[in-house]
């Protein structure tokens, strides 16, 4: 089993936008006198339009959704812009070039969104390949994304292991037909993987842990 590439999700995976995200819109809710329960907002994590947590505030909030909206973007952006990546995943990302592996990316956000953090961390040039939501009909949990990003690379695959932090995720790559390995989040952590994906906690284990989930 011979892996040449590795194809990296965004959110949550390389950079946690999800949990400032989360917390932000529980903020929101709690503000006025309701939950947003971690469960229901799971649903939406790496795909699109499968939660809306809109239905589950008041009509007063509705009413003003437009100006409450552009508050909350702001302020889930300025935590975004303010965090770092997640700890440990430039170096993995730094080792896989000199590894002899090809890296590439596949997320269901937009590419204006990735190429805004990733140069902000200066990271777009590792990449050779960028699938995004721009790019398919169907997001994940479809495996499009992961299908035209093996294609774009020239490989098949099986030569190819899928970095993921979400359900939606990691199973648009399984179905895809790559090696999954999985390093959840703070609001991914309790999803239902499925035992047959790898999965680490963080990259603290560098690269080599990563390969190690297929090779085991």
């Amino acid at each position: 089993m011979t892996i040449h590439a590795v194809i990296f999700d965004f959110d949550g995976t390389i950079l946690d936008t999800e949990t400032p995200e989360f917390t932000h819109w529980q903020a929101l809710y709690r503000q006025h006198g309701r939950e947003l329960h971690l469960h229901d907002w799971q649903r939406g994590i790496g795909t699109w339009d499968a939660f809306d947590p809109w239905l589950g505030l008041p009509d007063s909030v509705q009413q003003d959704r437009h100006a409450t909206h552009e508050r909350l973007r702001t302020d889930i952006h300025h935590t975004i812009h303010n965090s770092d990546l997640r700890p440990g995943v430039r170096a993995v990302l730094d080792a896989i070039q000199p590894a002899g592996l090809r890296l590439a990316l596949a997320t269901s956000s937009d590419r204006a969104w990735v190429t805004r953090w990733l140069q902000q961390h200066g990271l777009y040039d590792h990449f050779e390949t960028l699938a995004t939501r721009d790019d398919v009909t169907r997001v994940k949990p479809d495996p499009e994304l992961y299908t035209l990003a093996t294609h774009r690379l020239g490989l098949h695959p099986h030569e190819c292991l899928a970095v993921e932090d979400s359900l939606n995720g990691a199973t648009a790559a399984a179905a895809a037909g790559l090696h999954v390995v999985v390093v959840p989040n703070d609001v991914t952590r309790t999803q239902a993987f499925l035992p047959e994906w790898g999965r680490v906690e963080g990259y603290e284990g560098g690269l080599e842990s990563l390969l190690a989930t297929v090779r085991g």
